[in-house]
């Protein structure tokens, strides 16, 4: 399922977004023919940029909480 596209998170993307909906306004022929593939792509790219990073972040952010729950059991146990 895709994101919502105007939201604070998409600021990055809102040009390549505003695009594809431009490209969708011209109409359905126009769409149907494959004319704004180019700008859907973009959009795909872009927020797939935005998500492995958030993904990066969020793998880093686990890490930090990790290490210092160890570091806290591993106090807990030498205090008992």
């Amino acid at each position: 399922m895709h994101p919502h596209l105007h939201t604070e998170q998409n600021k990055k993307c809102e040009d390549v977004i505003n695009a594809l909906e431009e490209c969708h306004a011209r109409g359905f022929i126009w769409k149907i023919f494959g004319n704004c593939s180019d700008a859907k792509h973009k959009v795909n790219m872009c927020l797939r940029a935005q998500r492995l990073e958030r993904t990066r972040a969020n793998r880093e952010n686990a890490k930090e909480k990790r290490m210092h729950i160890q570091k806290v059991w591993a106090e807990i146990d030498e205090n008992s």
